[in-house]
């Protein structure tokens, strides 16, 4: 019966959470891809400071090795970066140059974002799975207060995404298989909760590296163009909006635990 609901829970709060946001940034506010820039640059930075981070530090592990795993995570992206612009540049060696550079520029971030997101949502199954084995009703209020959180933190990687491809299906396709991952955390974490909770500090601190990475190196550059008053106000407000989703559901997930 535990299993079930952890599988009904972790399915709604990582596949559910992808699907919502589609909704919301593919439905009323695709008009808005620069807003839905700055959202998810504040959405993952919020996610990564407000949320990942504490509930790594709060752990047994100290910062003396949560901070080396942080920075690897940093170069690991920016490693990783560097290997697709390469391989980009290979593809289309020379060819209408500027071009490429800005495309490559804007899809930098695809993989950093996947890889951290199946992380950490990986980390969301086990969390959501030992919130059941607990208590089932903690279990149910863990759920929620992820899909609550993921739903801005989603919204960001679908933009981050159709920056690189203007291929909706196809993002939506990539972030739902990582989405998917927190059901395999769950049940993971339903046999193995007492063994992986010492690891989950570094899954964590994984993951806010991917976000950190992308937030800095690949949105943030995005928005620092020569804007008006008006259009910069308006980067800074939509960058708050998506810090305050993220810390508003990451408030609710520590008062669940």
């Amino acid at each position: 019966m535990t299993l079930l609901a952890i599988l009904a829970a972790t399915l709604m709060a990582g596949v559910g959470s992808v699907w919502l946001a589609a909704l919301l940034g593919f439905g009323m506010l695709a008009r808005y891809t620069q807003h839905m820039l700055s959202l998810a640059a504040g959405a993952l930075l919020a996610t990564a400071f407000m949320h990942l981070l504490p509930e790594a530090f709060e752990s047994q592990v100290g910062p003396d090795q949560l901070f080396p795993t942080l920075l690897a995570g940093l170069i690991f992206f920016f490693l990783l970066d560097k290997a697709e612009l390469w391989h980009h540049g290979h593809e289309h060696h020379h060819a209408h140059h500027h071009d490429h550079a800005a495309h490559e520029h804007r899809s930098g971030g695809s993989w950093a974002i996947l890889t951290g997101d199946s992380v950490h949502c990986f980390g969301d199954g086990v969390l959501i799975a030992s919130a059941f084995v607990a208590d089932m009703r903690l279990g149910v209020v863990a759920a929620l207060a992820v899909l609550m959180h993921e739903v801005p933190h989603h919204m960001g990687d679908l933009a981050v995404l159709r920056q690189a491809s203007d291929n909706r299906r196809i993002a939506l396709l990539k972030v739902s298989l990582a989405g998917a991952l927190t059901a395999m955390g769950g049940i993971v974490g339903y046999f193995l909760v007492a063994q992986l909770e010492a690891y989950l500090p570094y899954f964590l601190a994984v993951a806010s590296s991917s976000f950190l990475y992308v937030a800095l190196a690949d949105l943030i550059p995005q928005l620092q163009k020569k804007l008006s008053a008006r259009e910069t106000a308006a980067q800074i407000i939509w960058l708050a909006v998506g810090m305050g989703m993220v810390t508003l559901a990451s408030s609710l997930t520590h008062s669940s635990h």
